[in-house]
C-alpha cells in the first residue's frame, strides 16, 4: 500500500487569521491527503521541527500579515539546513502579485492568493511527489 502524501499547514509569525489555512487543510484532507495543522503563531523553527518530526512531504504556509518575503524563504532555508531538502514548500494568503516572483525564486514551489479555487491547490498537491524528485536531483 502506498503512503498518502503528508502535508503540514502552518501559520508563521504573529498572524492570527487562520480561516484560509483551515479551509485549505480541510480541502486537502477531503481530497485524500494526510494533513497536519500546526495552529496559529508558529515560529519558523517550530514549523521546521514539526515538518521533520512528522516526516511530511510538503509544508503549506499561510500568511496575511505581510511578512511573507521574510518568513517563507526562511522556512525553506531552515529546512535545507536541517537536511530536509526534498520537502516542498508552498504558500498562500494576501500576497501582492509583485512579490510572487521573489518567493518562487527563493524556493517556494507555488503561491495561492485569495480567490484561488481549492481544486487548484488540490491539483498542485497531487504533483508533490514529482516536485520532491526534482528537489532531490537539484540537491
Amino acid at each position: 500500500m502506498e503512503r498518502r502524501i503528508r502535508i503540514l499547514i502552518a501559520k508563521p509569525g504573529l498572524d492570527g487569521h487562520d480561516r484560509g489555512a483551515k479551509v485549505v487543510a480541510r480541502a486537502l484532507r477531503d481530497a485524500g491527503f494526510e494533513v497536519i495543522y500546526t495552529g496559529r503563531r508558529q515560529t519558523v523553527d517550530q514549523i521546521v521541527e514539526t515538518a521533520i518530526q512528522e516526516d511530511v512531504d510538503a509544508v503549506g504556509l499561510s500568511l496575511l500579515s505581510g511578512a511573507h518575503n521574510t518568513l517563507f524563504p526562511k522556512v525553506v532555508r531552515k529546512l535545507r539546513e536541517r537536511g530536509a531538502k526534498d520537502i516542498v514548500v508552498f504558500g498562500g494568503g494576501v500576497i501582492p502579485p509583485d512579490d510572487i516572483p521573489f518567493l518562487l525564486e527563493n524556493g517556494i514551489a507555488a503561491v495561492f492568493t485569495p480567490g484561488t479555487p481549492l481544486s487548484e491547490v488540490v491539483e498542485f498537491a497531487k504533483k508533490i511527489p514529482e516536485l520532491q524528485e526534482q528537489l532531490r536531483k537539484e540537491n
